[in-house]
This record gives structure tokens, sequence and C-alpha cells, in this order.
């Protein structure tokens, strides 16, 4: 029987020699497809480290390989399996389902993810990093899910309040141990994801920076700016990383429309109008007290126009709709010595998710979902001058904020210039203000 599998294998570890012997196991000739750079970078694999052929020798000295391909591009693997006569795909299981459709072609079998080994055991000393989760809700699994697509990253255990919550999401993402003591799960991680609920972020964020972690922490960081404050500040006493995991900001597209806008090419920024709602009809989102569309989807308009505009408005003030216990509409208005700003969130209500960004000489404009940004135009009053700028965007994000947190603890960053700590602090502080109805910035 002949099998073939594939994968970029960077930075070889054990995980990656136990599939491959089970790969080898299904048949007596195995055929072994590294992915290059180029095919990685079309397919959102982010953060490859080693060159193609270094990456090539590591899986030849495993001895488990009779042959090694490369794979240089998508649709490939029907093109091999047919060429090489191949009777078995195998792949790892957290490609489950994905490709069923080359059982036209062979017989497709997923391999189950190594259990019961500890992060120490599958990473050697120059892989990286492992990172535990905090919280096992939507986002969490997300974030698991796009992780995979970074290189170097083991996300392999998870923390919840409820044992039975965990054990359920590690069952079904394949993870290797599960922890009902936060403690206990920073003593097994180099790092945490934290996406448990806002009211738990400062607490668990200083717990881990206490205990020497770096912490990617989901948005907002905290809810008032004492907490952001004080996080940054123990964050850098302790030398460890402390990133907000606000995703638009790592985007590629949203780089580059921040960058447009502020280069002059449509003069003096004097307007930015940022909207970000969601159809949410009930859940935590809707509970108080940390619940509402201000505390829940706020950070976004807000990085656009803290980003565009800085960090110092003169002035704050918001308008509310709510359903007695959190907002479910909110307006923030920022007054700033040369320009104006409006934030729109809305939680069970639909709008426009559009943002606008006005100058002197013409404009931008990102469509909905422009958190989201793959596409944006600079307009002017001569339609003949306007320009398309188009960027590719992977998964849903969350796969680029993991490849800035993973790089700056692999080179000693303690600070990115797509988020600075004085951004975060800003966003916090604006986020308290039009949760309590503060106006001054004094």
């Amino acid at each position: 029987m002949r099998v073939i599998t594939y994968g970029t294998f960077d930075l070889f570890h054990e995980g990656h020699r136990r599939l491959l012997e089970r790969a080898r196991a299904l048949g007596d000739h195995l055929v072994v497809g590294v992915t290059t750079q180029q095919y990685d970078d079309g397919r959102g694999k982010l953060n490859v480290r080693q060159p193609l052929m270094d990456r090539v020798r590591s899986v030849e000295a495993t001895g488990l390989v009779d042959e090694v391909i490369l794979e240089e591009y998508e649709g490939q693997k029907i093109s091999d399996i047919q060429r090489l006569g191949i009777d078995i795909f195998a792949i790892g299981s957290d490609w489950a389902g994905k490709f069923d459709y080359l059982n036209d072609y062979c017989r497709v079998v997923y391999l189950d993810r190594t259990k019961g080994i500890s992060s120490t055991q599958l990473r050697d000393e120059s892989a990286g990093l492992s990172i535990g989760v905090v919280g096992s809700g939507r986002i969490a699994r997300r974030f698991v899910q796009e992780a995979r697509f970074v290189s170097g990253v083991d996300v392999e255990s998870v923390y919840s309040r409820t044992l039975a919550n965990a054990r359920r999401f590690a069952d079904e993402l394949e993870l290797a141990s599960v922890h009902d003591s936060y403690e206990d799960l920073l003593a097994a991680v180099d790092a945490v994801y934290i996406a448990s609920p806002h009211g738990h972020h400062y607490e668990q964020a200083r717990t881990a920076i206490e205990a020497g972690r770096h912490v990617l922490c989901e948005k907002p960081i905290a809810l008032t700016t004492a907490e952001a404050e004080d996080l940054f500040a123990r964050a850098k006493a302790a030398d460890v990383v402390l990133l907000e995991a606000l995703k638009t900001a790592f985007l590629p597209g949203f780089q580059r429309m921040v960058g447009v806008a502020r280069s002059g090419s449509i003069g003096d920024i004097r307007a930015v109008e940022a909207t970000f709602t969601k159809l949410v009809h009930g859940g935590r989102e809707l509970a108080g007290p940390e619940g509402g569309s201000i505390s829940e989807l706020a950070s976004y308009p807000l990085l656009a126009i803290v980003k565009l505009l800085g960090t110092e408005p003169d002035r704050l003030a918001t308008r509310t709709i709510d359903n007695g216990s959190v907002d479910v509409f909110a307006r923030i208005d920022l007054d700033y010595p040369h320009a104006i700003a409006s934030a729109t969130t809305g939680l069970g209500v639909k709008s426009e998710g559009d943002l606008v960004v006005a100058g002197t000489n013409g404009y931008v404009y990102v469509s909905a979902p422009w958190w989201l940004t793959e596409y944006f135009e600079a307009r002017y009053e001569d339609p003949s001058r306007n320009r398309k700028f188009y960027y590719k965007l992977e998964g849903d994000g969350l796969r680029y904020e993991v490849a800035e947190f993973a790089s700056m603890i692999r080179d000693g960053s303690r600070e990115s210039f797509r988020l600075r700590p004085e951004e975060s602090i800003a966003i916090a502080g604006m986020i308290e203000r039009a949760r309590t109805g503060s106006t001054s910035f004094a």
C-alpha cells in the first residue's frame, strides 16, 4: 500500500514524528509532501521560520519516509495521488472532513492528534511557544482552529471554571490537557490566551503576568484606564509580552488602509465614522454588569479612530438605548482639536457596518465588514483619481494576532507598532467613559 501525507514540518518536533509513524504504519511506502513558502503564503500559513530544504532534511532524517516531494500549488494533491499511484491519503484529524473529496481517488484517513503528551514533549527547545486557552466559548474555539495556521505555536491546554466545559472543548478540538485550576494551567504553558468574560480579563491577565507568562488577552483588555495601565506596567516590570487580541489591528488590509489615510493622499483627516452592529438576541452579551454593545463591540470602531486621529481626544459624549440592563445601541462621539469621530455599536440591531475617513482632498471608504479589511477605496472629487486596494484575508483574522504575539515573544520585543500599549489603554479609557457617561479627558 502506498501512503501519502503533507505538511509544513516547520521546527520539526515529536508531534510531527508521531504523525509520520502513524502514516507509515498504514502501508509499506510513504510519500511526504513538504509545502513550499509560496504555497504556505497562499493558504494563509503564517510565521514559518525554517527554509524549505531544512524542513525537507528534517523529514528525511526520521528514516520513516521513502520519498519526499514538494507541494507547490493548490489542487496538487489530486495530481500527486494519481501520478504516484497512491492508495491512502493520511492527514491529521484537525483537518477532518476537509479532504473527503479525495475519496474519489484513494482512501482518506484522518489521524488522531497525539494526546497525552505534554507541550514540553511536543516541542524541541527551538520551537517555542505553548499557549493555554482560558475559556471555552465561541471565540476560544476559533482561536484554537486559527492558531494551527501559525508555525511554532502549540495550543494544547484549556482552563475553564467548569471542568465539564473544558473537557468537551478539549475533546472537540483534540487538546492534550484540561485544567480546572488556573494556576495549574499557568504552570504547564509559556503563555495564555484569555477569552473569558470581560470582567475576568484584568484579574486573569494580572495573575498570568505575576507568574511570568506572556498574555494575549481578548478585547477589551480591561474595562477601566487604571486597570489597563496597571497591566501594562506589570508586564513591563516582569519583561513579558502583553498584547490585546484586537484582531483588526493586525490585518494587512487594515494596516495599509491606515497608512493610505494618514499619508496625506486624502489631505488632512477631518472625520472618522465607524459602525459595528451584531444580531444577538440573548446570552452573556446582553446581560449586566459587563455586557452591552459598548463593552462588546466598541473596541473595533475605537481602534480605527485611535489609529487615525490619536489617543487624546478633548471630549467624549455617548447616547445609548438600553434593555433595562445594558446598552443595546450606542453612539460615541469624540472631539479632537481638528477633527471629529463617531463610533456606533449595536446588539440585536443591524446597520451598515462600514468605515468612512473624510479628508480635505478626498476620503477613504471601507465597506462592511470593515473590521475584516480585505478591500477599501480612496475616493476623490474627480472620480478618475479613485483607487481601489485589495488585500488577502485568511480565515477570520485571528491567525494574524497569534503570529504577531509569537513573533514578539521570539524576537524579545515587548511592544507592537500594530497595537501599542498606549492605544490599548486609550481604548479602555474611552470604553470606561462611554459606559459611565463621563465626557471629560482632563
